[in-house]
């Protein structure tokens, strides 16, 4: 119930309407209480993140141009060292 207009809801033009008071990334779902309160923390918490997957992206993309090269996957590189 967080992010889309429910589909029976949503007009026929406009599939995937996104709910007026939905935030991106914010999908409700908090079990340990770590979401700031105030909307700038937020703002600072939400582009942490996004650099964080950033990062993952390019470390995934570098494990698959070093596979590409030399054949080997990152397990057996592991387990040659």
């Amino acid at each position: 119930e967080a992010g889309w207009v429910d589909p029976a809801d949503c007009p026929v033009d406009q599939p995937g309407l996104l709910r007026e008071d939905y935030l991106p990334g914010d999908l409700k779902f908090d079990p340990l209480g770590l979401m700031p309160d105030d909307a700038e923390e937020f703002a600072l918490i939400q582009t942490k993140e996004l650099q964080n997957g950033r990062l993952a992206m390019l470390a995934a993309a570098g494990f698959l141009a070093q596979e590409a090269v030399d054949g080997k996957g990152i397990l057996e590189h592991l387990q040659s060292m």
